[in-house]
């Protein structure tokens, strides 16, 4: 039987150790990033893991799982970054981004928790490349808003498609480690 919330949680310690690591690294260098900008980011990496599912060649090496964690944590960032704003230099400690971090991933986790129970797992059952789909689809959503100053007449806004790409992302880590366990 499958534990969604302990294998979410698991998934998400590791992307927040990375998460860590990084402001241990470069603190929160990413706060003069416009939120257009952290969507290029999650847009090279969801373009990445295409290219290597549709080729099966990754000549840089590192794993699509490493990049799923990087689309978890640019997602944060781009929560961050829309609903405190961007700033024209890093005004804000590696502490108080970390406690942002730990506030919107339960945040997305409470969201999946509801998905999760209405839909039936239904993620369980996907192809990985339909996850990575609908991450390059909720990124293209976001530029679309975007060019029409971060304003919707019927949908979700940026921050919702931030949850959904930071949730299907996990999603496809889950179904990663799953395989390899059966492996």
């Amino acid at each position: 039987m499958n534990n969604t919330n302990q294998e979410y949680d698991e998934i998400v310690a590791k992307c927040r150790h990375i998460y860590v690591l990084k402001m241990k690294d470069y603190g929160p260098s990413w706060r003069i990033m416009r939120p257009q900008t952290v969507n290029d980011q999650l847009f090279i990496k969801a373009k990445r893991i295409r290219e290597i599912e549709t080729t099966g060649v990754n000549l840089v090496g590192e794993s699509i799982e490493g990049e799923l964690m990087a689309i978890v944590n640019y997602s944060v960032i781009g929560l961050i970054q829309l609903r405190e704003g961007y700033a024209d230099g890093v005004d804000m400690t590696a502490a108080k981004a970390t406690e942002l971090y730990d506030a919107y991933i339960a945040e997305a986790k409470a969201l999946m928790q509801r998905k999760n129970h209405d839909y039936g797992e239904a993620w369980r059952e996907m192809f990985p490349s339909s996850l990575t789909d609908i991450i390059l689809t909720k990124i293209n959503r976001n530029k679309s808003i975007a060019s029409h100053d971060n304003k919707t007449l019927i949908s979700e806004g940026a921050d919702g498609n931030l949850f959904d790409m930071l949730n299907y992302a996990i999603f496809y880590l889950i179904q990663l480690a799953e395989k390899e366990m059966r492996n």
